[in-house]
């Protein structure tokens, strides 16, 4: 079995009037190499006539963001002119390789009804060789996202990435990386083999699990020692988990705002090239 190194939990850190918790980075953690940061949005109801999200125009570099919508909407717009609605149960996954700007709000229909809330963003490191890639966008809704059941359909797995079983996930990726939100049951039980190799990304959005013999509440991030290959999960009540894995890239980390590279000159040059117009013009 996989031994737990440390169980970190997530911060409260409002963005303006949302509910965000963050997990990583964090004191004690500063990445599961390649994933770098999440924030959890949510769970909170917003009341009619909302401001929505409050992520307009911004850019990135070197770094891809992998939206889970698990209530709600978001609206992406990006200077590459790709423009979507996705709604809970959908993903979004844009690569921002050598630069875009996007801004991520709430469709007018959510601001100007409201209702629940609940979404997370994950950024997942590009590799020193596809830094400079040429950007992407990808959103896709709940329905395109390939779903299967196990322990006789207590766990549901959405296979985001990757693959796992004989399934294939929904998006193609740049690099070697499983991802997916698992929802179970009460009493649930999943048992998965991940290689030592391979770092796990592992973090409780509702409910309680038990994994490889310790519980852990929600809004917690399991961090795992590379020794064993074995999980064991179980959930004690109704939980949702979202887990990944990737081996690890191995390189230098300089991050700095919305960009991520590999040193201080690259990240210079981001905001040189951004400030320059390199990333596209905003068109409102």
């Amino acid at each position: 079995m996989r031994t737990i190194k440390k169980i970190h939990k997530a911060e409260y850190a409002p963005i303006a009037d949302l509910v965000t918790y963050s997990p990583l980075p964090s004191r004690s953690l500063q990445q599961v190499d390649p994933f770098l940061f999440l924030n959890h949005h949510g769970h909170q109801v917003y009341k009619p006539n909302n401001r929505g999200l409050p992520f307009g125009p911004h850019p990135h570099r070197g770094m891809e963001t992998v939206t889970f919508i698990l209530e709600g909407d978001i609206m992406h717009k990006d200077s590459g002119g790709h423009e979507s609605v996705i709604t809970g149960g959908g993903v979004q996954w844009m690569t921002a390789g050598r630069g875009l700007i996007h801004a991520e709000v709430s469709s007018s229909e959510f601001k100007k009804t409201g209702g629940p809330l609940e979404i997370l963003q994950l950024w997942v490191n590009l590799p020193a060789r596809l830094k400079m890639t040429e950007p992407r966008y990808e959103g896709l809704q709940r329905e395109n996202i390939p779903t299967f059941t196990l322990d006789e359909g207590n766990v549901t797995v959405n296979l985001v990435s990757g693959t796992w079983d004989g399934h294939t996930g929904a998006f193609e990726t740049l690099s070697d990386i499983m991802l997916s939100t698992v929802y179970f049951q009460a009493g649930g039980k999943l048992s998965v083999e991940v290689p030592a190799e391979r770092n796990i990304f592992f973090y409780i959005i509702k409910g309680t699990l038990t994994v490889n013999g310790q519980q852990v509440p929600f809004r917690n991030l399991v961090e795992f020692n590379n020794d064993g290959t074995e999980l064991q999960v179980e959930a004690s009540e109704d939980s949702i988990l979202l887990f990944g894995h990737a081996v690890p890239f191995n390189e230098p980390v300089v991050a700095q705002g919305p960009f991520v590279m590999n040193s201080e000159a690259e990240i210079y040059q981001a905001y040189a090239d951004y400030q320059q117009g390199k990333f596209g013009s905003w068109n409102h």
